[in-house]
């Protein structure tokens, strides 16, 4: 999953790494720097691993607001996990300016909401 979505990145004109400094995902185009989390349904429980990936991007934004600086929160594209994700509130993940995509199993990717 982390793959797909960094390639589809990479088709938008983003230069991505993977596995940096504990993200799965730090991509960088025009001047503006992307921290994206994947979880994919790894546990019984999806809510989880979305509370852990939101989590770990909270403890990467910077101290002081940057509009070059933006994170993505990125979830399998099945039932269980959207809903996982979409569970926490849209108006908070809108105030830590954090996006919300989906893969599904053949790589596609759609935006949930939210803009990177």
């Amino acid at each position: 999953m982390a793959r797909d979505f960094a390639g589809w990145l990479s088709s938008q004109g983003w230069v991505v790494r993977t596995e940096v400094d504990f993200v799965d995902i730090v991509a960088e185009k025009d001047g503006h720097l992307l921290y994206a989390e994947v979880k994919g349904a790894s546990t019984a429980e999806p809510g989880l691993d979305v509370d852990t990936a939101i989590g770990q991007l909270v403890r990467r934004m910077p101290s002081e607001p940057d509009q070059a600086v933006s994170f993505a929160l990125v979830v399998r594209d099945e039932r269980r996990s959207v809903e996982a994700a979409v569970r926490a509130p849209q108006r908070v993940l809108d105030l830590l300016g954090m996006a919300l995509y989906a893969v599904d199993e053949d790589g596609g990717v759609r935006q949930i909401f939210g803009r990177i």
